[in-house]
């Protein structure tokens, strides 16, 4: 298949790169000082059993110079959807499937009406990566899977085309018949995965060992759950609960990826995690003291180092 990969950060680098080593026809799409990174050197992914260096990867920062694909792997960070969006139309062929990949559960309905609904299919990413120089990515959990499908939960021939592509490559992709609660699943997890390790600059280790913390991390990801029910998500009730067994089986040094922005002093994506169940709670008149406490601890450090007070 042909796939260009939308941008190659942590988590379209590393998923691309698995596939490009299998032998699919990958385009990786960077900017910046990891572009240049890239080109020079190749694209490093370093896991638990070492590093390797891929030094044949096509890589570019114009779309434009690849032209249309079977797959976008589309993983750029939330505030960037719309303008990313638009930079990806000259990928997109008369049957292009463009997978977000992204955190929150907005990336769908921002990127429908700049693409289209035939060609946007949400995705989850199950990862824990990071970008620790340009040009070099740590796979920092045990497990890396993604989770595709289209929005009717029919196993289209692109889909499954594109299931068989992962197989390939070693990739645990699930072809998901319900993209809509797996997205909004992944999006409850990370809001109090991602708020809890970044407000307490700890990884999940000392949160889950503290009673204290636990409790809030707990209700954290409840609050979520009432607001997505309210919201008409297809969510279990108890769905938070199933969150803190999954969390029991993480290693205990990971930490959310916006704690690894914090850290470098990069923006945060707290607008669309803690922070959508903060605004949906208020258009709901569904009560989130949590979030909002998770939120406007964060809010000084949203914007980056040199907008924090």
């Amino acid at each position: 298949m042909k796939i260009a990969v939308v941008a190659a950060g942590a988590v379209g680098g590393y998923f691309g790169a698995r596939l490009h080593a299998a032998g699919e026809e990958v385009y990786l799409v960077a900017r910046g000082a990891h572009f240049d990174a890239i080109r020079r050197n190749g694209l490093v992914i370093e896991t638990n059993d070492g590093a390797e260096r891929i030094t044949d990867v096509q890589v570019t920062d114009d779309p434009n110079e690849i032209g249309p694909v079977d797959i976008v792997l589309f993983a750029v960070k939330l505030w960037a959807t719309e303008a990313a969006g638009k930079s990806v139309q000259p990928l997109i062929g008369a049957n292009t499937a463009v997978i977000s990949l992204q955190n929150g559960i907005d990336s769908v309905d921002i990127l429908t009406p700049i693409l289209g609904a035939k060609h946007v299919i949400g995705g989850v990413a199950e990862i824990a990566a990071f970008v620790t120089e340009p040009g070099h990515i740590k796979l920092s959990s045990g497990f890396a899977r993604m989770r595709f499908g289209e929005e009717n939960g029919i196993a289209s021939a692109r889909m499954t085309a594109y299931y068989d592509a992962c197989h390939r490559a070693g990739v645990d992709g699930i072809l998901s018949d319900n993209i809509i609660k797996a997205r909004w699943q992944k999006f409850v997890l990370l809001v109090g995965f991602s708020g809890m390790t970044a407000l307490t600059r700890a990884p999940i280790g000392p949160i889950l060992a503290d009673p204290d913390m636990r409790d809030v991390y707990r209700t954290c990801m409840k609050e979520a759950v009432i607001v997505g029910l309210a919201a008409g998500a297809p969510l279990d009730p108890d769905y938070a609960a199933k969150c803190m067994e999954f969390s029991s089986a993480f290693q205990p040094g990971l930490k959310a990826s916006m704690l690894g922005d914090l850290e470098q002093g990069g923006r945060l994506e707290l607008d669309w995690l803690a922070g959508r169940v903060v605004s949906l709670g208020r258009e709901l008149d569904v009560p989130t003291p949590v979030n909002e406490t998770i939120y406007a601890g964060l809010k000084p450090f949203a914007g980056g180092a040199q907008n924090s007070v």
